[in-house]
Protein backbone atom coordinates (compact mmCIF):
# COMPACT_ATOMS: atom_id res chain seq x y z
CA UNK A 1 0.00 0.00 0.00
CA UNK A 2 1.05 3.40 -0.17
CA UNK A 3 0.08 5.66 2.55
CA UNK A 4 -1.83 9.29 1.36
CA UNK A 5 0.49 12.62 2.64
CA UNK A 6 0.16 13.71 5.79
CA UNK A 7 -1.50 10.62 7.30
CA UNK A 8 0.88 10.79 9.89
CA UNK A 9 -0.02 13.72 11.23
CA UNK A 10 -3.74 13.11 10.71
CA UNK A 11 -3.03 9.99 13.21
CA UNK A 12 -1.95 11.52 15.29
CA UNK A 13 -4.50 13.55 16.04
CA UNK A 14 -7.24 11.49 15.48
CA UNK A 15 -5.25 9.43 18.55
CA UNK A 16 -5.29 12.66 20.98
CA UNK A 17 -8.94 13.13 20.05
CA UNK A 18 -9.36 8.99 21.50
CA UNK A 19 -7.58 9.87 24.65
CA UNK A 20 -4.15 9.26 23.73
CA UNK A 21 -1.28 11.37 25.35
CA UNK A 22 1.52 10.57 22.70
CA UNK A 23 1.61 8.87 19.28
CA UNK A 24 4.39 7.73 17.16
CA UNK A 25 5.55 5.49 14.26
CA UNK A 26 8.29 2.70 13.97
CA UNK A 27 9.49 0.82 11.46
CA UNK A 28 9.44 -2.96 12.12
CA UNK A 29 13.80 -3.73 12.84
CA UNK A 30 13.68 -4.63 16.31
CA UNK A 31 17.21 -6.47 15.62
CA UNK A 32 19.43 -4.38 18.23
CA UNK A 33 17.23 -5.82 21.07
CA UNK A 34 17.82 -8.96 20.03
CA UNK A 35 20.89 -9.99 22.36
CA UNK A 36 19.19 -8.60 24.87
CA UNK A 37 16.29 -10.56 25.06
CA UNK A 38 18.00 -13.79 24.21
CA UNK A 39 20.58 -13.46 27.09
CA UNK A 40 17.69 -12.27 29.76
CA UNK A 41 15.72 -15.88 28.75
CA UNK A 42 19.08 -17.67 29.03
CA UNK A 43 19.23 -16.87 32.32
CA UNK A 44 15.77 -17.71 33.47
CA UNK A 45 15.08 -14.00 34.39
CA UNK A 46 11.19 -15.03 32.99
CA UNK A 47 10.52 -17.10 35.39
CA UNK A 48 7.79 -19.40 35.08
CA UNK A 49 6.42 -17.43 32.12
CA UNK A 50 6.85 -19.87 29.98
CA UNK A 51 5.07 -18.21 27.29
CA UNK A 52 8.49 -15.99 26.83
CA UNK A 53 10.35 -18.98 25.68
CA UNK A 54 8.08 -20.00 23.71
CA UNK A 55 8.00 -16.71 21.54
CA UNK A 56 11.44 -16.11 21.05
CA UNK A 57 12.49 -13.76 19.01
CA UNK A 58 8.65 -13.38 17.48
CA UNK A 59 8.83 -10.82 20.02
CA UNK A 60 11.77 -8.90 18.30
CA UNK A 61 10.16 -9.19 14.64
CA UNK A 62 6.73 -7.99 13.92
CA UNK A 63 6.72 -8.77 10.57
CA UNK A 64 7.01 -12.81 11.74
CA UNK A 65 3.99 -12.16 14.41
CA UNK A 66 2.00 -10.68 11.83
CA UNK A 67 3.02 -11.10 8.07
CA UNK A 68 3.26 -7.74 6.02
CA UNK A 69 3.73 -5.70 8.97
CA UNK A 70 5.65 -2.74 7.56
CA UNK A 71 5.02 0.16 10.17
CA UNK A 72 3.99 -0.32 14.07
CA UNK A 73 1.89 2.91 15.25
CA UNK A 74 2.29 3.53 19.04
CA UNK A 75 0.41 5.02 21.86
CA UNK A 76 0.88 6.19 25.17
CA UNK A 77 -1.96 6.70 27.64
CA UNK A 78 -1.54 8.04 31.23
CA UNK A 79 -3.10 6.26 33.86
CA UNK A 80 -1.97 7.42 37.26
CA UNK A 81 -4.71 7.73 39.64
CA UNK A 82 -4.48 10.42 42.99
CA UNK A 83 -0.72 11.33 43.06
CA UNK A 84 2.40 9.26 43.83
CA UNK A 85 2.91 10.76 47.29
CA UNK A 86 -0.87 9.15 47.61
CA UNK A 87 0.83 6.00 46.68
CA UNK A 88 3.88 6.09 49.23
CA UNK A 89 1.68 7.22 52.51
CA UNK A 90 -0.07 3.85 52.04
CA UNK A 91 2.99 1.84 51.29
CA UNK A 92 4.01 3.31 54.93
CA UNK A 93 0.74 2.42 56.11
CA UNK A 94 1.17 -1.60 56.61
CA UNK A 95 -2.67 -1.95 57.30
CA UNK A 96 -3.78 -0.67 53.98
CA UNK A 97 -3.93 -2.95 51.03
CA UNK A 98 -0.84 -1.26 48.31
CA UNK A 99 -2.59 -1.99 44.84
CA UNK A 100 -0.24 -0.95 42.27
CA UNK A 101 -1.93 2.58 40.55
CA UNK A 102 -2.48 0.34 37.40
CA UNK A 103 -4.64 -1.61 39.06
CA UNK A 104 -7.20 0.75 40.93
CA UNK A 105 -9.58 1.22 37.26
CA UNK A 106 -10.66 -0.34 34.81
CA UNK A 107 -8.59 -3.30 33.08
CA UNK A 108 -6.55 -1.50 31.00
CA UNK A 109 -6.44 -4.20 28.42
CA UNK A 110 -9.78 -3.17 27.68
CA UNK A 111 -9.65 0.47 27.36
CA UNK A 112 -6.80 0.44 25.47
CA UNK A 113 -7.93 -2.45 23.02
CA UNK A 114 -11.35 -0.31 22.78
CA UNK A 115 -9.84 2.95 21.64
CA UNK A 116 -7.08 1.30 19.04
CA UNK A 117 -9.70 -0.51 17.09
CA UNK A 118 -11.72 3.02 17.33
CA UNK A 119 -8.37 4.59 15.95
CA UNK A 120 -7.74 1.36 12.95
CA UNK A 121 -11.12 2.29 11.89
CA UNK A 122 -10.62 5.68 11.84
CA UNK A 123 -7.60 5.09 9.04
CA UNK A 124 -10.00 2.90 7.03
CA UNK A 125 -12.61 5.90 6.91
CA UNK A 126 -8.97 8.08 5.29
CA UNK A 127 -7.29 5.34 3.68
CA UNK A 128 -9.92 2.62 2.67
CA UNK A 129 -9.57 -1.43 3.62
CA UNK A 130 -5.52 -2.23 5.59
CA UNK A 131 -3.75 -4.99 7.38
CA UNK A 132 -3.48 -4.13 10.94
CA UNK A 133 -3.95 -5.57 14.34
CA UNK A 134 -3.58 -4.44 17.37
CA UNK A 135 -1.70 -4.98 21.35
CA UNK A 136 -1.69 -3.57 24.28
CA UNK A 137 0.65 -6.03 26.51
CA UNK A 138 -1.21 -9.06 25.21
CA UNK A 139 1.20 -10.62 22.54
CA UNK A 140 4.84 -11.33 21.88
CA UNK A 141 5.61 -7.22 21.33
CA UNK A 142 8.50 -5.71 22.81
CA UNK A 143 6.35 -2.65 23.68
CA UNK A 144 9.05 -0.73 25.27
CA UNK A 145 11.45 -1.05 22.56
CA UNK A 146 9.10 0.07 20.09
CA UNK A 147 7.69 3.04 22.06
CA UNK A 148 11.90 4.07 22.45
CA UNK A 149 12.25 3.55 18.14
CA UNK A 150 8.90 5.52 17.94
CA UNK A 151 10.38 8.60 20.43
CA UNK A 152 7.16 8.13 22.61
CA UNK A 153 9.83 7.40 25.41
CA UNK A 154 12.91 6.15 26.57
CA UNK A 155 13.87 3.10 28.40
CA UNK A 156 14.47 3.68 31.66
CA UNK A 157 17.02 1.44 33.93
CA UNK A 158 14.19 -0.29 35.39
CA UNK A 159 12.97 -1.37 32.00
CA UNK A 160 9.60 0.70 31.89
CA UNK A 161 9.33 3.53 28.85
CA UNK A 162 10.16 7.57 30.41
CA UNK A 163 9.20 10.39 29.29
CA UNK A 164 10.43 13.95 30.59
CA UNK A 165 6.82 15.38 30.61
CA UNK A 166 4.90 12.25 32.50
CA UNK A 167 7.14 9.96 33.77
CA UNK A 168 6.31 6.62 33.67
CA UNK A 169 2.62 5.89 34.60
CA UNK A 170 1.96 5.18 31.25
CA UNK A 171 0.39 2.51 28.98
CA UNK A 172 1.79 1.73 25.78
CA UNK A 173 -0.19 0.39 22.92
CA UNK A 174 0.79 -0.72 19.51
CA UNK A 175 -1.42 -0.96 15.54
CA UNK A 176 0.41 -3.49 13.69
CA UNK A 177 -0.08 -1.85 9.97
CA UNK A 178 1.01 -2.87 6.17
CA UNK A 179 1.09 0.90 5.65
CA UNK A 180 4.39 2.53 4.93
CA UNK A 181 4.15 5.47 7.16
CA UNK A 182 7.42 7.50 7.76
CA UNK A 183 9.03 6.86 11.50
CA UNK A 184 9.06 9.52 14.10
CA UNK A 185 12.03 9.87 15.77
CA UNK A 186 13.46 8.57 19.04
CA UNK A 187 14.17 10.81 22.00
CA UNK A 188 17.25 11.13 23.99
CA UNK A 189 17.15 9.26 27.20
CA UNK A 190 17.44 11.39 30.59
CA UNK A 191 18.40 8.87 33.49
CA UNK A 192 21.81 9.86 33.62
CA UNK A 193 24.12 8.32 36.65
CA UNK A 194 20.46 7.93 38.62
CA UNK A 195 20.04 4.51 40.21
CA UNK A 196 17.37 5.31 42.53
CA UNK A 197 15.08 2.96 40.79
CA UNK A 198 17.25 0.23 41.45
CA UNK A 199 18.33 1.25 45.16
CA UNK A 200 14.23 1.25 46.30
CA UNK A 201 13.60 -2.25 44.77
CA UNK A 202 12.26 -3.90 48.24
CA UNK A 203 13.78 -7.46 46.73
CA UNK A 204 16.84 -6.26 44.20
CA UNK A 205 14.49 -7.55 41.55
CA UNK A 206 16.75 -4.74 39.13
CA UNK A 207 20.11 -7.08 38.80
CA UNK A 208 21.42 -3.96 36.73
CA UNK A 209 20.77 -1.26 34.48
CA UNK A 210 18.32 -2.25 31.97
CA UNK A 211 18.03 -5.55 33.56
CA UNK A 212 15.37 -6.84 35.36
CA UNK A 213 15.23 -10.52 37.09
CA UNK A 214 11.23 -11.48 37.32
CA UNK A 215 11.43 -14.11 39.59
CA UNK A 216 12.15 -11.73 42.48
CA UNK A 217 10.00 -9.29 40.90
CA UNK A 218 6.86 -8.32 43.56
CA UNK A 219 4.62 -7.66 40.19
CA UNK A 220 5.44 -10.89 39.06
CA UNK A 221 5.26 -13.17 42.54
CA UNK A 222 1.83 -11.39 42.86
CA UNK A 223 0.42 -11.58 39.41
CA UNK A 224 1.84 -13.70 37.24
CA UNK A 225 3.45 -16.83 39.60
CA UNK A 226 1.04 -18.90 40.71
CA UNK A 227 2.80 -21.10 43.49
CA UNK A 228 3.88 -20.07 46.90
CA UNK A 229 5.72 -16.88 47.17
CA UNK A 230 9.02 -18.01 48.30
CA UNK A 231 10.02 -17.93 51.84
CA UNK A 232 12.94 -15.62 51.74
CA UNK A 233 11.08 -12.91 49.99
CA UNK A 234 7.71 -12.37 51.89
CA UNK A 235 8.70 -10.07 54.65
CA UNK A 236 10.05 -7.99 51.66
CA UNK A 237 6.37 -7.47 50.16
CA UNK A 238 5.22 -5.71 53.28
CA UNK A 239 1.52 -4.95 52.08
CA UNK A 240 2.33 -4.84 48.57
CA UNK A 241 -0.84 -7.15 47.44
CA UNK A 242 -1.37 -6.40 43.82
CA UNK A 243 1.86 -5.43 41.63
CA UNK A 244 4.99 -3.34 42.94
CA UNK A 245 5.01 0.77 41.63
CA UNK A 246 8.64 1.51 43.69
CA UNK A 247 10.67 1.79 41.28
CA UNK A 248 8.05 4.04 39.57
CA UNK A 249 7.33 6.24 42.61
CA UNK A 250 10.82 7.19 43.11
CA UNK A 251 11.74 7.80 40.32
CA UNK A 252 13.22 11.83 40.13
CA UNK A 253 10.88 11.69 36.94
CA UNK A 254 7.86 11.13 38.08
CA UNK A 255 7.52 14.54 39.75
CA UNK A 256 5.74 15.55 36.45
CA UNK A 257 3.81 12.55 36.73
CA UNK A 258 0.01 13.92 35.42
CA UNK A 259 -2.88 12.40 36.94
CA UNK A 260 -5.12 10.68 34.11
CA UNK A 261 -8.76 12.50 33.21
CA UNK A 262 -10.29 9.45 31.80
CA UNK A 263 -13.03 8.05 33.69
CA UNK A 264 -11.87 4.60 33.23
CA UNK A 265 -9.04 5.11 35.00
CA UNK A 266 -10.62 6.28 38.11
CA UNK A 267 -10.11 4.35 41.33
CA UNK A 268 -12.92 1.23 41.80
CA UNK A 269 -14.19 0.12 45.14
CA UNK A 270 -12.01 2.06 47.23
CA UNK A 271 -8.97 0.15 46.32
CA UNK A 272 -6.28 3.03 47.28
CA UNK A 273 -7.52 2.72 51.00
CA UNK A 274 -8.70 -0.59 51.67
CA UNK A 275 -7.23 -2.18 54.40
CA UNK A 276 -5.92 -6.36 54.43
CA UNK A 277 -8.62 -7.04 56.61
CA UNK A 278 -11.14 -5.84 54.61
CA UNK A 279 -10.31 -7.34 51.34
CA UNK A 280 -9.31 -11.07 53.06
CA UNK A 281 -13.05 -10.96 54.54
CA UNK A 282 -14.35 -11.05 50.63
CA UNK A 283 -15.98 -14.41 49.52
CA UNK A 284 -15.12 -16.01 46.50
CA UNK A 285 -18.44 -14.46 44.96
CA UNK A 286 -17.47 -11.10 46.63
CA UNK A 287 -14.17 -10.83 44.65
CA UNK A 288 -16.07 -11.86 41.55
CA UNK A 289 -18.64 -9.28 41.57
CA UNK A 290 -16.24 -6.42 42.72
CA UNK A 291 -13.21 -7.27 40.42
CA UNK A 292 -15.39 -7.50 37.47
CA UNK A 293 -13.77 -5.52 34.77
CA UNK A 294 -10.56 -5.23 36.76
CA UNK A 295 -6.80 -6.29 35.67
CA UNK A 296 -7.05 -7.81 39.34
CA UNK A 297 -9.86 -10.36 38.44
CA UNK A 298 -7.79 -12.31 35.86
CA UNK A 299 -5.19 -13.60 39.00
CA UNK A 300 -8.24 -14.99 40.49
CA UNK A 301 -9.21 -15.93 44.38
CA UNK A 302 -6.80 -17.99 45.33
CA UNK A 303 -3.78 -16.04 44.35
CA UNK A 304 -5.13 -12.61 45.62
CA UNK A 305 -6.09 -14.28 49.01
CA UNK A 306 -2.45 -15.85 49.03
CA UNK A 307 -1.18 -11.87 48.40
CA UNK A 308 -3.51 -10.54 51.43
CA UNK A 309 -2.12 -13.61 53.76
CA UNK A 310 1.31 -12.56 53.16
CA UNK A 311 0.38 -9.08 53.77
CA UNK A 312 -1.37 -9.72 56.79
CA UNK A 313 1.68 -11.96 57.86
CA UNK A 314 3.88 -8.46 58.04
CA UNK A 315 1.25 -5.82 59.39
CA UNK A 316 1.16 -5.74 63.00
CA UNK A 317 -0.44 -8.49 64.64
CA UNK A 318 -3.79 -6.35 66.16
CA UNK A 319 -6.22 -8.79 67.35
CA UNK A 320 -8.42 -7.85 64.15
CA UNK A 321 -5.29 -9.14 61.60
CA UNK A 322 -5.20 -12.23 64.11
CA UNK A 323 -8.93 -12.53 63.60
CA UNK A 324 -8.63 -12.19 60.61
CA UNK A 325 -6.06 -14.71 59.62
CA UNK A 326 -7.23 -17.23 61.83
CA UNK A 327 -10.73 -17.59 60.48
CA UNK A 328 -9.14 -18.68 57.48
CA UNK A 329 -6.70 -21.37 58.76
CA UNK A 330 -9.15 -23.81 57.18
CA UNK A 331 -9.34 -22.20 53.52
CA UNK A 332 -10.38 -24.81 50.67
CA UNK A 333 -6.98 -23.92 49.02
CA UNK A 334 -3.79 -25.36 50.88
CA UNK A 335 -2.04 -22.50 49.39
CA UNK A 336 -3.99 -20.25 51.05
CA UNK A 337 -3.91 -21.90 54.40
CA UNK A 338 0.24 -22.27 53.73
CA UNK A 339 0.41 -18.54 53.37
CA UNK A 340 -1.98 -17.89 56.35
CA UNK A 341 -0.16 -20.12 58.92
CA UNK A 342 3.24 -19.19 57.81
CA UNK A 343 1.41 -15.20 58.67
CA UNK A 344 0.24 -16.42 62.00
CA UNK A 345 3.62 -17.48 62.84
CA UNK A 346 5.71 -14.33 61.85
Amino acid sequence: MVAPPGLREHIAVWARDLGFDAVGVADVDLSVAEPGLLAWLDAGFHGTMDYMARHGLKRARPAELVPGTVSVITVRMNYLAGDADDAVRTLDDGATAYVSRYALGRDYHKVLRSRLQKLADRIAEDVGPFGYRVFTDSAPVMEVELARKSGIGWRGKHTLALHRETGSFFFLGEIYTDLPLTPTEPITEHCGSCTRCIDVCPTKAIVGPYRLDARRCISYLTIEHDGAIPLELRALLGNRVYGCDDCQLFCPWNKYARPSDLPEFAVREGLDRATLVELFAWTPEEFDRRMAGSAIRRIGYERWSRNLAVGLGNAAKTPEVIAALSARRQDASALVREHVEWALKT
